[in-house]
């Protein structure tokens, strides 16, 4: 048993001795007190979930802020191929300038190489890579 529900137990039991021995003239008076005791018991143990539930929305909120997230979407791939296009014309100038066909092909590898890097930074499964999940040891319950 509850250590309030033994002060609500004694509560009742005050209140039912006091109408004993006052009798029936204070009864609704000693019921409605009764019942606001109650009722202020009710509302203490509904803002203590109230407040429990709050605290646990708002750790998990900060527990999802601080995670590293991947986003994936279309404008951010579509930013990064237009930044990447428009970096590979002067690139593929400096390479071409300088060492020709080598200079060309090593300035387009390194363009190639960033976009499949964002590629599988963006999207874990393009190259068969499973997602990490929270069973590491592949086990199914």
């Amino acid at each position: 048993m509850d250590a309030r529900d033994t002060d609500l137990k004694k509560e009742l039991d005050a209140t039912l001795h006091a109408r004993r021995e006052l009798g029936e003239d204070y009864e609704s008076a000693l019921v409605d007190s009764f019942l606001e005791k109650v009722d202020q018991r009710i509302d203490e143990a509904v803002e203590r979930r109230v407040r429990r539930q709050l605290a646990e929305q708002q750790m998990q909120t900060a527990r999802d802020t601080r995670s590293p997230r991947v986003t994936d979407s279309w404008g951010e791939r579509f930013g990064f191929g237009i930044v990447s296009l428009v970096l590979a014309v002067p690139l593929s100038a400096i390479g071409g300038g300088l060492a020709q066909l080598p200079g060309l092909l090593v300035a387009w590898a390194g363009i190639v190489g960033v976009n499949v890097a964002q590629a599988a930074r963006t999207n874990p499964n393009l190259f068969g890579r499973r997602p990490k999940s929270s069973r590491e040891g592949g086990w199914e319950d």
